[in-house]
């Protein structure tokens, strides 16, 4: 069985020192590690802020809404 494709010699450099691409470590600004520990911080704070709400103001909007019907909860 033959080909109709020439041989090839294909050859990979490889130098030493080089690291693969994607691997390296990146370095971190100190304003974009603020940013993002803000970012995190106001969504725990939105998270919490919202559980206490609904919590508090929950079953009072329940009742208007649904107008005492104790079939409903």
């Amino acid at each position: 069985m033959s080909r109709n494709v020439p041989k090839a010699n294909f050859r990979v450099r490889k130098s030493e020192g080089e690291s693969m691409a994607g691997l390296e470590i990146p370095s971190w600004d100190p304003e974009t590690a603020l940013l993002i520990g803000a970012i995190l911080l106001e969504a725990f704070v939105l998270y919490v802020g919202y559980g206490g709400l609904e919590r508090l103001v929950g079953p009072y909007l329940m009742d208007i809404i649904v107008g005492g019907d104790a079939s409903a909860r």
